[in-house]
């Protein structure tokens, strides 16, 4: 999954595909890097960010998804909002990435059932604004396998095809950086769900501040990805369904590696 962020605010990449044109034109060069979809945001999460209007979210994100779906680009849409995830169905997406795991809007559920889209249930506690005072924690791995499987049986009795729910665990978002650790180590605990697992680490803090210079400061967002690569291999050989990155060649071209080695689970993958 190739990340798109048409947003003026977002922590690795905002403002820099505000322009229409230049969005569009960064969504197909990631679909021919290997991308399978481009999972397009016309709203920041990153921690502290402010809120923007519905009407806002949707001028964003519709007229870059139409003109993706024109080119024949798959496109899931990056959102929390109802009428931002119908709009942009109807624009051509394919695919919901909710991050809030249906729970910051109600009618989610109900647009996702009409859809038959997938829907990927992100494990969230709170808007980015607040989320991470949440980010409390006996045990991190059995607390956001429990509140997800949670969201999954919500979304099943609300109608949508249990074959469509995919799981998220949210690094970053009410998770402190030993929290997404333990996390990362123990997907096997998401996978047992039964449902495919999302893997999103692409260039986040904590990766920065593991790689901290000698002074103490966070390696830069730009300079982390041989980190995140490293991240996804790893998820993949865990069992994760997807990767969410903001650079894909490289991870395309480890994947290709992968699946020469003949690992049994990329061998005869297309």
């Amino acid at each position: 999954m190739g990340v798109l962020n048409v947003t003026p605010d977002s922590f690795s990449d905002g403002g820099r595909y505000t322009d229409i044109d230049a969005a569009v034109h960064h969504g197909v060069c990631l679909f021919h890097q290997g991308a399978h979809v481009i999972d397009v945001g016309g709203e920041s999460t990153r921690p502290g960010a402010e809120r923007v209007e519905a009407r806002t979210e949707i001028a964003r994100v519709v007229p870059v998804i139409e003109r993706l779906f024109a080119q024949g680009v798959p496109v899931s849409i990056d959102t929390t909002r109802a009428a931002v995830a119908e709009a942009a169905l109807q624009a051509g997406a394919v695919l919901i990435n909710d991050v809030s795991g249906g729970l910051a809007d109600p009618g989610m559920a109900s647009v996702a059932a009409a859809a038959g889209c997938p829907w990927i249930l992100m494990h969230w506690r709170g808007h980015s604004r607040d989320m991470q005072k949440l980010a409390v924690y006996r045990d991190v791995v059995t607390e956001v396998r429990d509140e997800l499987r949670a969201r999954a049986d919500d979304a099943i009795a609300a109608g949508v095809d249990p074959s469509r729910i995919i799981l998220d665990p949210g690094l970053g978002f009410a998770k402190l950086a030993e929290h997404n650790w333990a996390l990362s180590a123990r997907l096997d605990a998401l996978t047992a769900l039964g449902f495919p697992v999302l893997f999103a680490a692409s260039r986040k803090t904590y990766l920065g501040r593991l790689l901290a210079a000698p002074d103490g400061t966070p390696r830069p967002v730009g300079e982390r990805e041989a980190a995140t690569l490293a991240t996804s291999l790893l998820a993949v050989a865990a069992g994760a369904w997807g990767v969410r990155v903001h650079e894909v060649g490289a991870t395309a071209d480890a994947l290709a590696v992968w699946r020469a080695t003949g690992s049994p689970r990329f061998r005869g993958t297309p």
